[in-house]
């Protein structure tokens, strides 16, 4: 019974999920089967985003202090939790090109999961070379 303050596509237009800031998360549509939600779980920090696998078999939720929850075929690549980074989290994205998700801050930085991207990010600069957000 929160806000909602994600939403993430389906296959072909075929549906899409939506999450609220307490974790519940709802599909609609064919293509947008239920994986699971962090409904019930206690939160550090409300949920901010979610974001679909590419093959949209799962999901990621992200909460504003960097916890990652998993859900479907979405693999755990990592959370911001700890990272510090810039601002508070406002959503993620997932990789289209390589495996891994991204955290846009409140203050328009993002913070990659993938280890060898955020040591590469760290030196170079922009989290993000493709910038190909799903």
């Amino acid at each position: 019974n929160k806000p909602i303050v994600g939403i993430a596509a389906a296959p072909g237009g075929n549906g899409y999920w939506l999450v609220g800031s307490d974790g519940g998360v709802f599909g609609y549509g064919p293509g947008a089967p239920f994986f699971g939600s962090a409904a019930g779980i206690k939160l550090n920090q409300p949920i901010v985003g979610i974001a679909a696998t590419p093959d949209r078999g799962g999901y990621w939720l992200v909460g504003a202090d960097g916890g990652v929850f998993n859900y479907g075929d979405a693999a755990l690549f990592g959370t911001a939790v700890g990272l510090h980074p810039a601002g508070p989290l406002v959503g993620i994205a997932a990789a289209t090109q390589a495996p891994g998700t991204g955290w846009p801050a409140a203050t328009g930085a993002s913070t990659p999961s993938d280890p060898l991207r955020r040591s590469s990010a760290r030196r170079a600069g922009p989290a993000w070379p493709d910038r190909s957000w799903a």
